[in-house]
């Protein structure tokens, strides 16, 4: 069947068999990528743009080389802008930040490595403080499937180029949930690994000790295919995972029998949405049906340290990255972002410490939750607000949005955000699947069995 550089899908198993048909070139894709970017509605997802002819030269260069080699050969991407992609600005979504590296991350230097093309930058929260889409001097990106819904954030833009057709997969990042979240309503995976597997060199740092390079895709499978080209030990990062580059990760189905944790039903929170509600009931019986068995687990321990994100001095580390820029640009970010970052300074090292103290001592808590279950499962957000209901109430809104979130990376979990159907207001709605570290291999292995029975196309092509 014939590509259709209007429509065809960027799923990297139609484009590697088309490829491999020679049915299709990477300069082709490239072509028309830039052909649907022109005439997109995906307002305000980039940034800066490649200039199209430096990603034709890479397709062609590519053309002349053994695609069999190349696990990602002639697979377009993009990039979150708070990550270097040599050549290119880095705003982190703040015109007087910005900067023009000589050198990309390590993660992008891998990926371009392994054969795929780098289109542009996308739009983010303004240095990936919020979980939006809307903190932003670019503008505000809003669900593809809804202009007056928020697509989250802050790695807005790299999930609208994906679910809109104009990337096959994108680089986000990930501290409290900002690679998760826009996944949920967009219609697409949204791969949070486990902390330090992908290097964090070349990234704009929020609170270094949380950050992860994100991944979005189609389907787990594309995301679980970029990690495998994207881990390893980086030099560059302190906080890369030891043992990176021999971690098994490899994709595996689910065990029979799996069991999977459900916060219990009078710890679930929707805010008032039943339709949501009603969604995330589908899912556990949409997971019993390939074979799992759910077992409901205490949600408070999880949630008091997802408010530590906020309601404690992880904030402070927000201010640390940024310090120096903070203290003399504060007039460069936004009220909002400047709001959050400046109201670090009230927090001491004592305040720190004793926040260190009570994480350990719910870490020890939720233990007892991973003897008795594979996984847990949890919505990506309890509800989707409107682009006018975050304009009202900025911090309140967004933080209703990190319920189910926040808490991952201050636990050191895995995670990867899946399809789970509509709202009746048509925006998408997730669930987030999180394991222990190094689950990765399990929860895309998942992922994608749940994501084949859904029955709805990833992105866009629901809307078809």
């Amino acid at each position: 069947m014939a590509w259709s550089p209007e429509h065809g899908s960027l799923g990297m198993a139609t484009l590697r068999r088309q490829y491999g048909e020679r049915l299709l070139t990477p300069s082709r894709v490239v072509e028309a990528l830039y052909a649907r970017i022109a005439r997109s509605r995906a307002t305000n997802a980039w940034i800066t743009l490649a200039d199209q002819e430096r990603a034709l030269a890479t397709a062609r260069a590519l053309e002349r080389r053994d695609a069999s080699a190349l696990p990602l050969y002639g697979i377009p991407y993009a990039v979150k802008d708070n990550i270097d992609v040599a050549g290119l600005p880095t705003t982190a979504a703040c015109p007087a930040f910005a900067y023009r590296p000589e050198r990309s991350a390590t993660c992008v230097e891998r990926l371009d490595a392994a054969g795929a093309i780098c289109l542009g930058k996308t739009n983010l929260d303004q240095f990936a403080t919020g979980l939006s889409g809307v903190r932003s001097p670019y503008g505000a990106c809003a669900s593809v499937f809804n202009a007056d819904y928020a697509a989250g954030g802050s790695s807005s833009g790299s999930a609208v180029v994906v679910a809109a057709g104009l990337a096959s997969f994108a680089l986000g990042t990930d501290t409290g949930g900002s690679g998760r979240i826009p996944a949920g309503f967009n219609n697409i995976v949204g791969l949070k690994p486990t902390r330090g597997v992908i290097g964090a060199g070349g990234l704009v740092p929020n609170c270094r000790t949380l950050d992860c390079v994100s991944i979005f895709a189609l389907t787990a499978e594309d995301a679980h295919r970029v990690l495998l080209s994207a881990m390893g030990d980086d030099p560059r990062d302190p906080y890369s995972r030891p043992g990176a580059d021999h971690a098994d990760l490899a994709l595996r189905p689910p065990a029979p029998g799996f069991r999977f944790g459900v916060p219990a039903p009078d710890q679930r929170v929707f805010f008032g949405d039943r339709a949501a509600e009603v969604l995330f009931a589908d899912a556990i019986a949409r997971l019993a049906a390939l074979g799992g068995r759910a077992v409901e687990i205490d949600f408070a321990p999880f949630r008091e340290v997802g408010a530590l994100m906020f309601e404690g001095p992880w904030v402070a580390e927000r201010y640390a990255a940024l310090r120096d820029f903070v203290d003399t640009n504060a007039a460069a970010l936004l009220p909002v972002t400047r709001a959050i970052i400046e109201g670090a300074r009230r927090w001491s090292a004592a305040d720190a410490f004793a926040a260190l103290y009570r994480l350990q001592a719910l870490k020890r808590a939720t233990q007892t939750v991973w003897s008795a279950v594979d996984l847990m499962i949890v919505p990506t957000a309890a509800t989707a607000p409107t682009l006018r209901e975050l304009d009202a109430d900025p911090i309140g809104a967004n933080n209703r949005l990190g319920l189910y979130s926040y808490f991952v990376n201050l636990l050191d979990l895995a995670a990867i955000a899946v399809p789970n159907g509509f709202l009746p207001n048509r925006v998408a709605m997730g669930i987030t699947m999180i394991a222990p570290p190094l689950s990765d291999g399990m929860l895309a292995g998942l992922a994608g069995a749940y994501q084949a029975g859904l029955a709805i196309g990833p992105g866009r092509a629901a809307a078809a």
